[in-house]
C-alpha cells in the first residue's frame, strides 16, 4: 500500500454497536448490545458478505448469533470502546477525528428551563409546545394538530443533549423552521448548552402524521482540532455524505445529505467511481434514524440484509492501495424499552485489496481510526489515538 496516494474511507454506520463497554452500566444502558440482540431476537443472522469481512468477531468475548465462529475473516477486524464521555453522534464521530470530550454534554430529562422556551418564543414569534423527553413520531401524533392549530413549535428532548423542534412542512415554511434553528443554536451555550439543535419537519394529518426527510442538524463546533482540520490545511480533498457536515458545523467538510441507507451506498458508489485521491466520510443514519430510535427489530434486521448485499458493490470499486473503514459511533438497540442511544463498544472492519487481514483487538478509543487515516495522507499526529496502519499496510 502506497500511502496517500489513494483514497481512504470511514464509513459510520449510525448506532450499530456490537456490545457492552465497560461503562454501559454507568449510563443506565445495561443489556445493550445492539448487534448481539438483534441476532438473538431474529433467530440469528444470515449475512454472508459481512460474516466473511469479519463482522462476527467484531465483539468483545462473544460471537454473533448465526455467524460461523471459525470463519477466517478477509478483513482487519476488532471493536473500539468509547473514550469520550457521552453516547451521541457528535461525541462519537468527534471521536473518530481525534476530539475526545472529558465531560458530556448536558442533558433535559425533565425538560428545558422555561425562561429558555419562552426566550426561543419571543425570538422566533412563535410560542411553544412539549417541552419533554419524548419519541419523535410519539410526539408528532400527540401534539401535531395543536401545533397546526396555534403554529406553535413542538419543542422535545431525548436521553441524549438534543434540542429538536419539529413543525409541519404546509404550517410553517422550512426555511423558517431552520431560522429557528439557528436562533436556539445561538442561544444554548454557556449553562444551557445542548450538543445538537434539530429541525424535525413532518407532513400529513392528524393520526397520519409522518416525518419528511428534511431534518437538520445544527451542532458545536469542534472544541478541538480535528482530523479534518488538518486534512484542510494540507489540502487533502474531503467528501461528506449523509449528516456529516452537521455534525461538525460544516468545518471544513461539506456533504451531500441521504434520506436513506440506499441513498448513501449510491452516493459512495458514485463519489469511488470518480474520485482519484482524498477523504471520504460518511454516515449511514437508517440503523438510528429509523430502526433504533423506533424500536423496529425487523426494519433494523432488514438494513443489515441491504448493508450486507451492497458490500460487494463497495468491493468491486476499490483500487490496490484504498483504505476503508466501518464502524459505528455509537449503539442504538431496538430491541431494549429505551428508544434513545447506548454506550457501546463499535465494530471496526478495515478493507481494501492490499490490507493484512489480521485481528486489531480491542482499541481503546474511536480516535484510533482517525490517527490511522492521518498516518496514511502522512498528515501530523492528532491529539489523541494510536495508529493501526503498520499493522493493515501491506
Amino acid at each position: 500500500m502506497k500511502y496517500g496516494t489513494g483514497r481512504a474511507a470511514i464509513i459510520v454506520l449510525d448506532g450499530l454497536g456490537s456490545g457492552p463497554a465497560p461503562d454501559t452500566g454507568e449510563y443506565g444502558d445495561a443489556g445493550s448490545d445492539t448487534l448481539g440482540n438483534v441476532a438473538r431476537a431474529v433467530g440469528g443472522l444470515t449475512l454472508p458478505n459481512l460474516e466473511k469481512l469479519g463482522l462476527g468477531m467484531c465483539r468483545d468475548g462473544s460471537g454473533l448469533n448465526g455467524f460461523d465462529p471459525a470463519v477466517t475473516p478477509s478483513a482487519a477486524y476488532g471493536v473500539a470502546r468509547p473514550a469520550s464521555a457521552g453516547k451521541d453522534s457528535t461525541t462519537g464521530h468527534w471521536e473518530i477525528c481525534g476530539v475526545l470530550l472529558k465531560k458530556a454534554f448536558r442533558t433535559y430529562p425533565r425538560g428545558f428551563p422555561v425562561s429558555v422556551l419562552n426566550e426561543f418564543a419571543r425570538r422566533t414569534g412563535r410560542g411553544w409546545l412539549g417541552n419533554k423527553a419524548a419519541s419523535g413520531t410519539a410526539i408528532i401524533d400527540e401534539l401535531g394538530a395543536e401545533h397546526q392549530r396555534t403554529g406553535n413549535w413542538i419543542v422535545y428532548t431525548s436521553a441524549d443533549s438534543v434540542f429538536q423542534v419539529a413543525a409541519h412542512e404546509q404550517t410553517v415554511p422550512l426555511a423558517e423552521l431552520y431560522q429557528a434553528c439557528t436562533v436556539a443554536r445561538e442561544m444554548l451555550i454557556g449553562e444551557d448548552v445542548v450538543s445538537r439543535v434539530i429541525a424535525r419537519p413532518f407532513e400529513g394529518r392528524p393520526g397520519d402524521y409522518r416525518r419528511t426527510p428534511h431534518r437538520k442538524d445544527f451542532s458545536l463546533a469542534p472544541t478541538g482540532t480535528t482530523l479534518l482540520d488538518v486534512m484542510a490545511d494540507a489540502g487533502v480533498v474531503r467528501i461528506g455524505i449523509g449528516k456529516v457536515d452537521d455534525l461538525f458545523a460544516g468545518r471544513n467538510i461539506s456533504s451531500e445529505h441521504t434520506p436513506t441507507n440506499a441513498d448513501a451506498y449510491r452516493r459512495i458508489e458514485r463519489t469511488l467511481d470518480t474520485l482519484d485521491t482524498g477523504f471520504v466520510f460518511v454516515n449511514v443514519i437508517e440503523f438510528d434514524q429509523t430502526w433504533g430510535h423506533r424500536n423496529d427489530v425487523p426494519g433494523f434486521h432488514e438494513g443489515l440484509k441491504e448493508l450486507d448485499a451492497w458490500i460487494p458493490r463497495l468491493l468491486a470499486r476499490l483500487q490496490p492501495d484504498d483504505l476503508v473503514m466501518l464502524t459505528a459511533d455509537h449503539g442504538n438497540d431496538p430491541t431494549t424499552p429505551s428508544t434513545d442511544h447506548s454506550r457501546e463498544v463499535v465494530p471496526l472492519l478495515v478493507l481494501g485489496p492490499n490490507v493484512h487481514p489480521v485481528p486489531l483487538g480491542t482499541r481503546r478509543t474511536f480516535a484510533d481510526m482517525g490517527q490511522t487515516v492521518g498516518e496514511y495522507f502522512g498528515l501530523p499526529a492528532l491529539a489523541a489515538g494510536t495508529s493501526f496502519l503498520k499493522d493493515v499496510a501491506a
